[in-house]
């Protein structure tokens, strides 16, 4: 049984940090794409990172590249995501996700895996 549980997320002023985690179990991690979305209130969950197996296949939304960064650690079946300079905008529930495969898509409905979620609140 995939299970995937995202831990890290509260509550910073702006320009602060964050680290999330999430702890994978229940299948082979070292074959599939992980990625990170978010979700505000009212609005559609969004992409933000992912990285396959090895760090030469990462990816970041725009919105955060420079700022979020994705790593995984294989042997230890996680995944992270530092996030620095941190921006109200920012706010919104924070979810892990496993690919369907290898390839890291940018689209929800090609991650058929889902944590249960994280929040993550920056105040101005």
């Amino acid at each position: 049984q995939v299970q995937l549980m995202e831990s890290g997320g509260g509550s910073v002023k702006a320009g602060g940090s964050l680290k999330l985690s999430c702890a994978a179990s229940g299948y082979n991690y070292n074959i599939y794409c992980m990625a990170w979305f978010r979700q505000a209130p009212g609005k559609e969950r969004e992409w933000i990172a992912s990285m396959y197996v090895t760090s030469t296949t990462i990816s970041y939304a725009d919105s955060v590249k420079g700022r979020f960064t994705i790593s995984r650690d294989n042997g230890q079946k996680m995944l992270y995501l530092q996030m620095n300079s941190l921006k109200p905008e920012d706010t919104a529930m924070y979810y892990c996700a496993r690919a369907t495969g290898n390839f890291c898509y940018t689209s929800a409905r090609d991650y058929k895996y889902w944590g249960q979620g994280t929040q993550v609140t920056v105040e101005s």
